[in-house]
């Protein structure tokens, strides 16, 4: 069978099209999601992240409910996006969630001060062998972190590997910290974008979220 990574794919378009079939067919997507929910909340743990970026999860995306839940049990800020025409900005989670543009659910706008946020966890579709982020093509995030400051760590997450060596993206695409799936996780590493690839799972053996040291201001970094 041809993997992922022998397939030379030539655009965009040509990769998220057979990212959306493998993501469209992906078994056991309960199990995967309740995974993902244990790691990026041990990685929010870790990291001792007060204020977060999530995002409301369609169908594709690993789902987050779950993971706002306990966010807000423990009293951490959760932001999601909100759409304004080309972009979005940053509204604090709350309910009732309205369905909007493309099918996505939206809290109602907030028209408070921008807020700092110490990780964001933005969904792929797939990742290209830069470390970037292949989306649905609308261009959103990377508009909203073009312009984002200061920039945290970002966190891409899918609950299945999809990722070409192929290098599609362009100098405006977002890159990824880390790229974390239910079974392999890569780290950028480094100012020169050396990567750990790691296939860790079993509970004694995890890297967990070690990647990240904190630094004496408080702050998390790589």
């Amino acid at each position: 069978m041809t993997t992922m990574k022998k397939i030379k794919f030539k655009t965009k378009s040509e990769f998220r099209a057979y990212a959306k079939d493998k993501l469209a067919n992906v078994r056991h997507a309960y199990s995967r999601n309740k995974k993902m929910k244990n790691i990026l909340f041990d990685l929010v743990c870790h990291t001792k992240v007060r204020s977060l970026l999530l995002y409301v999860s369609l169908p594709l995306e690993v789902d987050t409910n779950a993971l706002i839940a306990t966010c807000r049990r423990k009293k951490l800020k959760v932001y999601v996006p909100f759409m304004e025409g080309i972009s979005f900005k940053m509204v604090q989670w709350r309910l009732p969630l309205e369905r909007k543009i493309f099918n996505i659910k939206e809290p109602k706008n907030s028209f408070a001060v921008k807020p700092k946020i110490d990780l964001a966890i933005v969904p792929v579709i797939g990742v290209d062998g830069a470390l970037k982020r292949i989306g649905f093509g609308k261009g959103m995030y990377d508009r909203f972190f073009a312009l984002l400051k200061p920039k945290p760590p970002i966190v891409f997450v899918q609950k299945e590997f999809c990722m070409t060596q192929s290098l599609l993206s362009e100098a405006h695409d977002i890159g990824a910290d880390i790229y974390l799936t239910p079974n392999k996780t890569i780290i950028k590493r480094g100012k020169n974008g050396s990567r750990v690839i790691s296939r860790w799972r079993s509970r004694g053996g995890e890297r967990r979220c070690g990647v990240f040291y904190r630094q004496k201001n408080g702050s998390c970094e790589l």
